[in-house]
């Protein structure tokens, strides 16, 4: 169930906003730590701080499917997301290392995906780790829109 991506934001703010928290702090359901230390912090959905994904642009989107074992048997999947801060003064990734499902779905992006509208990070049924994304989208009603469940996130700023 959603807390704060667009349907919850544009009816009341605020209150998407105190839910989600209520959310993040309910002992039974704690986010793995990567992707709590990002939605907890002060900074995170803080569209004056540079780090904040709010309204960044993708660069790239990298889907890997890193091996081992004697005939390169043993798959996994990791996604990396390389994005130029809403500033343009840094670069972010955020890097996922253990992918179990995904779905990037775009209906438009001739011109991009637009900014990084609104995310939010859940945990699922199974315990693992939700990350929901919304793209703004060209036309803005046309916005692309990320699932990536994974075992937690990694995230990295560059400043330039």
């Amino acid at each position: 169930m959603p807390y704060i991506l667009s349907a919850q934001r544009d009816q009341d703010v605020n209150a998407a906003f105190r839910r989600y928290r209520e959310y993040l702090a309910a002992p039974e359901r704690p986010l793995p730590r990567g992707a709590y230390s990002l939605a907890a912090s002060d900074w995170y959905f803080d569209p004056r701080d540079h780090r904040c994904l709010h309204e960044a642009w993708l660069e790239s989107v990298t889907i890997s499917e890193p091996a081992a074992g004697e005939r390169d048997q043993d798959r996994g999947t990791t996604i990396s997301v390389r994005l130029l801060g809403a500033h343009q003064n840094g670069t972010i990734e955020l890097f996922y290392p253990h992918v179990f499902s995904y779905s990037l779905a775009s209906p438009s992006c001739t011109r991009g995906l637009g900014d990084w509208r609104y995310d939010e990070f859940r945990v699922s049924t199974n315990g693992r780790l939700i990350h929901e994304i919304e793209w703004a989208g060209f036309p803005y009603d046309k916005g692309s829109h990320w699932i990536i469940e994974a075992s937690d996130v990694e995230f990295h700023w560059w400043p330039k």
